[in-house]
């Protein structure tokens, strides 16, 4: 284990989604959300099958007892990835950033009505600061007209993140029943197909400029995911997740660089409570894994 690796492969993976995110918000005006998921998808799987093909995990990845919970995982993740794309044509890239860090709030209220899980105090008191937070983010986009780009932005991102959420429930499902390998693959596969999908909605064909763009963001990413998970090889996870939230930092570098975008106080007062809360769940999630972990070796013993 080595905690500072794993901060600072989490930290670069963050900011390898932020460049991913910032290639499809400055094609947007021209490229169809579904479009530009299509090619995210048909960029990372030839990737996830040459990983798996390298580690012989190919075999392993193709088996499943439990299609259902993929189909459901990918129209979830799928859905996520739609909204979310779709947002960042409306909003400034920070801002489309601090709504989606509600996906951990969405996530404890879910566990708790999904999957049973505890929902005591700490943690609702920290999902309740985080929902304030979202308000303060949300407020200047649904106070004014309702149809408006930017309110229609704020509410597919706000869906994309409640999206990610449930997609985050379903992996929590799969995860004790399959091997990681076979819910990455799955899922690559069922991105691609419902990306696909949207083709008859308006896909156009991109300028050289657009698709080189569009192909080198969707590498990035899919870096970014593989380092991402190579990075809880060296860490604890409750540690490294609350690195996540330094996407914030690449997005103000980034939204400001590329667009022009500069945050408002209100904005970043809503995403700085965010991101308090957060920090919070995940520190009772550490504290509760350690918890469980004591139990067990109490129970068994130390042999």
């Amino acid at each position: 284990m080595n905690p500072a690796r794993g901060i600072g492969m989490v930290v670069l993976a963050v900011g390898m989604f932020t460049v991913m995110a910032t290639a499809v918000k400055f094609t947007s005006d021209h490229v169809p959300p579904g479009q530009a998921m299509f090619v995210r998808s048909a960029v990372t799987l030839p990737i996830v099958l040459f990983m798996l093909v390298r580690k012989g995990q190919l075999h392993g990845a193709l088996h499943t007892t439990y299609p259902m919970g993929h189909l459901m995982r990918g129209l979830t993740g799928t859905a996520a990835m739609g909204m979310g794309f779709a947002g960042l044509a409306y909003l400034p890239l920070p801002e489309a950033t601090a709504i989606r860090f509600s996906t951990p709030l969405f996530v404890v209220v879910l566990a708790a009505l999904m999957l049973g899980e505890r929902f005591r105090l700490i943690r609702l008191s920290a999902v309740a600061a985080g929902l304030v937070g979202v308000s303060i983010i949300l407020a200047p986009r649904l106070s004014g007209d309702l149809g408006s780009a930017a309110s229609l932005g704020a509410l597919l991102t706000l869906g994309s993140a409640f999206c990610a959420s449930l997609s985050q429930i379903q992996v929590k499902r799969l995860a004790g029943k399959e091997n990681t390998a076979t819910i990455v693959f799955y899922f690559s596969i069922c991105s691609l197909a419902f990306s696909l999908l949207t083709a008859p909605f308006g896909w156009v064909m991109p300028t050289q400029q657009e698709a080189l763009i569009l192909f080198g963001g969707a590498v990035v990413g899919s870096f970014g995911q593989i380092l991402l998970t190579g990075a809880y090889k060296h860490g604890d996870a409750s540690l490294l997740a609350s690195f996540t939230y330094s996407s914030m930092i690449w997005s103000l570098l980034l939204g400001y660089l590329v667009f022009g975008d500069l945050p408002t106080v209100q904005m970043l007062l809503g995403a700085g409570i965010v991101i308090v809360a957060g920090l919070v769940i995940a520190w009772r999630e550490q504290q509760l894994a350690k918890r469980a972990i004591r139990s067990e070796t109490t129970v068994v013993g130390p042999g």
